[in-house]
């Protein structure tokens, strides 16, 4: 039986096409916009707890950091957007073919954690700038955010240029307003500078520096960024691959430095109205709108910064929705109605906001994002390992895998970024068994956690390596035997269908059976890959490249066992294809290997045998 191929977020794969643009810059623009929803991830209101904190607590030192991050973030989202042009996969669905089925659970569930702590950060956002614009109670406000759901199943439905214009519109407004608020707050530009020299304070700006960093490059967009390329339709040729690639890297670097912008403004807006002035512990977005007016001397200085702060929760909120799309349909193959999974998204985020609000009061909510964003930050090093490995991989990425000077870059971000959150979480965990009155929790829950998750680190960093070196070309030709076979019949010129599985071993068994040494076999395979599909003989990728060697292989072998072999690859769907080949030859029997039944997806899907063998006229058999 052959898999169903499914495409990265289907309703909207290839619905742009850039090919149909003749004039240069036309066909430029029409790769432009993916990195605008990945943008907004970088400056949502977790991004501005974050910057406020680290602002108001150490004025401008911590600017270096934010510029760090964002080149930190230009690279990884410049892999991602790699991967998912060359391979036509999302990261997720990349992960599902390389790890074993239990990793990838696990994977599957931290990514989740980490689109959860997204829309906690949105949820909140949203919920206080909702406040602070018409004095609505925080709860309510939190509530409220439950209608904003469906504003992507609106989006979606209307195409992907819609909902990238929405966010690009939302971004202006966001742009603009820092743009007023920092004329209003003149700060001093030297001391600006002086921020971009590397320096961490004290362990408090170890946090907040890591949550900055989590803030900023977040494990999400990684996931969104090889998908939404995918949007785009292009030629599956080398040079336009290629072009793709630059295309989408302009766009990056011209929406990440847009967002970078807005996240330092944040920090300099902070460091020239709170810590200038003695306010150290403004990490609360609430406290800090009431201060600009007084401190600024305007009243449009709070307005500015709350219809931002709307702007930014509300353009955030659909890219968080379709992050958890791509990673439940990529892990799981599971694909679910989208409001279902936008109410479902949006529920894991307002329960944590509202028993927050309700136990500790609205005061808490800064600590809350603050602490949303050090979640994310410490699931990075899960999406950025296997990243790295994938768009590193000549074998999967062919020419386009990555250059060994970017590969030690890449991996020189991973291990900081690690790095930083193994420091995080010791100087966290020794700080609690300080001070907690109940250590015991820590030992047996919080310990325990914490060295699984750096097992899993080192399990995902290692694996593929081990994987590749175990690797054989042929899979599971080593267990076909096809010396002192019987045969005993008289068909002269029989079709084998191929897959590459334990399956081939039983059809080809049957075959030699059936035949003699003087009939003819034709061994049959069909590429079926999402670029298979669409482009058909003209697709050019490692998949179609390594089935070609895999049935040349199986062909070679039999050769040289005396039988007379012809090898069929074509590409689409089998249950098209093969029933063409078949058709149009002069075959007397065609033989098809069998996995067994796997009824509801027979059910819902239908089998590859159903199909093919109503649709040719030669006898089939079936081999279980």
């Amino acid at each position: 039986m052959s898999k169903e191929s499914h495409h990265s977020l289907d309703e909207v794969h290839e619905s742009i096409n850039t090919t149909s643009q003749k004039s240069l810059w036309k066909r430029i623009l029409s790769f432009f916009g993916p990195a605008y929803l990945i943008s907004v991830g970088y400056m949502d209101p977790g991004n501005w707890a974050t910057d406020i904190a680290g602002g108001s607590q150490f004025g401008y030192s911590l600017l270096w950091v934010l510029l760090m991050s964002n080149i930190m973030a230009l690279l990884l989202q410049s892999l991602s957007a790699r991967l998912g042009i060359v391979r036509g996969k999302d990261l997720a669905q990349a992960s599902k073919e390389s790890y074993p089925k239990f990793i990838n659970y696990i994977l599957y569930f931290l990514a989740e954690i980490a689109i959860a702590a997204t829309d906690l950060a949105e949820v909140l956002g949203m919920a206080i700038g909702l406040q602070l614009l018409f004095d609505i109670p925080l709860l309510w406000g939190v509530c409220f955010t439950m209608l904003d759901t469906f504003l992507l199943l609106f989006l979606i439905n209307k195409g992907i240029r819609k909902m990238e214009a929405f966010i690009i519109a939302l971004i202006s407004i966001i742009g603009l307003s820092f743009l007023f608020e920092m004329f209003f707050a003149k700060p001093d530009f030297t001391a600006v500078a002086s921020g971009l020299i590397p320096s961490i304070p004290d362990s408090d700006a170890l946090y907040i520096a890591i949550g900055i960093i989590g803030a900023t490059v977040m494990p999400h967009n990684l996931y969104l960024h090889s998908s939404l390329v995918q949007t785009r339709k292009f030629n599956r040729d080398f040079k336009s691959i290629k072009q793709a690639i630059k295309y989408n890297l302009i766009d990056s670097t011209i929406a990440l430095n847009l967002a970078f912008f807005v996240n330092a403004a944040i920090l300099i807006l902070a460091a020239a109205t709170f810590y200038k002035n003695g306010m150290f512990q403004i990490a609360e977005i609430q406290d800090a709108h009431k201060l600009l007016a007084p401190l600024l001397g305007s009243k449009w200085a709070p307005i500015l910064f709350a219809l931002a702060l709307i702007a930014a929760g509300q353009s955030s909120t659909v890219t968080g929705t379709l992050a958890g799309q791509i990673a439940m349909e990529g892990y799981l193959n599971l694909r679910i109605q989208p409001w279902v999974r936008r109410i479902i998204t949006r529920i894991l985020a307002i329960v944590p906001a509202v028993l927050t609000i309700l136990i500790l009061g609205e005061g808490a909510t800064g600590k809350l994002l603050v602490f949303s964003q050090v979640i994310l930050s410490l699931q990075l090093g899960f999406a950025v390992i296997p990243l790295i490995h994938f768009v590193s991989n000549k074998k999967l990425m062919g020419k386009f895998a990555i250059k060994t000077p970017i590969k030690i870059i890449s991996w020189i971000i991973a291990l900081v970024i690690i790095s930083l959150n193994i420091k995080l979480v010791y100087n966290e965990v020794s700080k609690w068994l300080l001070t907690s009155q109940h250590p015991l929790w820590i030992w047996v829950v919080i310990i325990p956690l914490a060295i699984g998750a750096i097992a899993l680190l080192f399990y995902i960093l290692f694996y593929p390596t081990h994987k590749e070196r175990k690797e054989k070309h042929v899979p599971h030709i080593d267990k076909v035997q096809f010396n002192k076979l019987p045969t005993a019949h008289d068909y002269t010129n029989i079709a084998i269908a191929i897959d590459f599985s334990e399956a081939d071993k039983k059809g080809i068994d049957m075959a030699l059976k059936l035949g003699k040494n003087n009939a003819e076999y034709t061994l049959i395979h069909i590429v079926e890959t999402a670029g298979a599909l669409i482009y058909g003989k003209e697709i050019n990728d490692h998949e179609a490249a390594t089935d070609k060697e895999y049935l040349e292989s199986y062909q070679k072998i039999l050769i040289a066992q005396g039988y007379k072999v012809d090898i069929k690859l074509d590409f689409g769907s089998p249950k098209k294809q093969i029933p063409k080949i078949i058709n149009n030859g002069n075959y007397n029997l065609l033989i098809m290997g069998t996995h067994g039944h796997e009824f509801f997806k027979d059910l819902i899907f239908g089998t590859t045998i159903d199909k093919v063998r109503h649709r040719v006229k030669t006898p089939v058999l079936i081999v279980k």
